[in-house]
């Protein structure tokens, strides 16, 4: 499939109705797992290109063009509005972050498992063992505040059971600052990957930072505050990825080119079909939008699409599934790393005087406090274990004990805090 071959439709035909735009909401109970993952990608990727048009016309002074960037932006604005309410009213604030959670790593592994640029298959990994403790911990607050079981809501597809400790994903923001890709030199796959997980993880920090204030309990508003600090973390390293180097209207090509590959992909992987229907007419309508970009670069930039992306081939196409043994893999050989500048060291490597110390001894001054933490060590003491879904015992036996939650794994080398 190369979407530069499509015949577009006229943009303004595809403004919808207000009946079109609110309709269809997936039942929670019975939707396949990845189709709420999807439901939540897509909503990530049309806020991303939002943003990222909103922001461009902050950076124009060319009224023309910024009346164009409206116009594709309004459509792209009412099909997230119309992903947004394909989330059926019942289902929970909590019961939605577990899909965020899911489609993290789920999305995050399958990327690094396709990914043949190191720099940006290592970023990957690091943040996906986060993701999987996050899991972790919002399956037990859902658990102990709700008595719902999160495998059910996974599928078990994606196993539940500590990562990397959360208290240790606190870094120095200097430390999230990773070494750009070159979109001259790297492959359409790599630049597809680093332009989808920078949206997907964009869109979970986006949800964490407004939700939290409207969750019910205090240690629920406490564990979104920490986690969704770490999702900052996360949106700085995956966006310092991207290729600055480029102009607005080759970021804008690409965008649109991003969005016609993940509905494309969403398509063909749907199972519930009414939102197959969606993903196909979004599909149809991305397609002007990208046409739209080819056009616009060559008026104002007197560029042809293909000095931007060479071959507009589809790589692979996107597919969600389980990673049990790739996640396992990484874990076992991975988890005691933390982020050092652009590299990743494990943090007996670290000295006493590194950012990450002094960030750690800053900000955890007292591990009773951390919210992460504390949740769990209380939801042990209650329960006598924590909850989990594990095919098999943890691969780390730093991690295989349910009694007691580990704070030392990913940030040993820490002294007396």
């Amino acid at each position: 499939m190369n979407p530069f071959n499509e015949k577009p439709v006229e943009i303004f035909d595809a403004i919808q109705n207000w009946n079109n735009l609110y309709g269809y909401s997936y039942n929670k109970n019975e939707v396949d797992p990845y189709t709420k993952a999807r439901v939540i990608l897509m909503n990530g990727t049309e806020y991303e290109a939002n943003w990222f048009s909103h922001q461009f016309a902050r950076n124009c002074n060319n009224s023309d063009l910024k009346r164009d960037l409206a116009l594709s932006r309004y459509i792209e604005k009412q099909q997230q509005k119309k992903i947004a309410t394909l989330r059926p009213i019942n289902e929970t604030i909590l019961e939605t972050t577990i899909s965020y959670e899911q489609l993290a790593i789920d999305l995050t592994a399958v990327l690094a498992q396709n990914e043949n640029d190191l720099n940006v298959k290592s970023a990957l990994d690091f943040a996906l063992l986060e993701d999987f403790d996050h899991l972790y911990r919002y399956s037990d607050l859902l658990e102990f505040e709700h008595g719902v079981h999160a495998e059910t809501l996974v599928g078990k597809y994606t196993e539940i059971m500590p990562g990397r400790p959360t208290i240790s994903h606190h870094r120095h923001p200097y430390d999230n600052v990773k070494s750009h890709i070159n979109s001259k030199t790297s492959n359409i796959g790599t630049r597809l990957n680093v332009s989808i997980i920078t949206a997907a993880e964009q869109q979970t920090m986006n949800y964490y930072m407004n939700i939290a204030g409207f969750y019910e309990s205090d240690v629920g508003r406490k564990l979104y505050q920490e986690i969704g600090l770490v999702e900052e973390e996360h949106v700085t390293q995956y966006e310092s990825l991207m290729d600055p180097n480029m102009t607005w209207l080759e970021h804008l090509l690409c965008h649109e080119y991003t969005e016609c590959y993940l509905y494309y992909s969403c398509f063909e992987d749907e199972t519930d079909l009414k939102i197959k229907e969606v993903w196909e007419h979004h599909f149809t309508q991305e397609i002007s939008h990208l046409h739209k970009a080819v056009e616009l670069l060559k008026k104002y930039e007197n560029k042809d699409w293909q000095e931007v992306i060479p071959d507009g081939n589809f790589p692979k196409l996107l597919k969600l599934g389980p990673n049990i043994d790739y996640i396992r893999d990484i874990l076992k050989s991975t988890a005691n790393n933390t982020s050092d500048k652009e590299s990743y060291k494990n943090v007996n490597d670290l000295s006493e005087n590194s950012d990450f110390v002094k960030f750690q001894k800053k900000i955890n001054t007292n591990i009773e406090d951390v919210p992460s933490h504390l949740f769990i060590k209380s939801y042990i003491e209650k329960n006598n274990k924590d909850y989990r879904y594990e095919t098999k015992l943890n691969p780390l036996k730093e991690l295989q004990n349910r009694a007691k939650d580990n704070y030392s794994l990913g940030r040993n080398i820490v002294k007396n805090v």
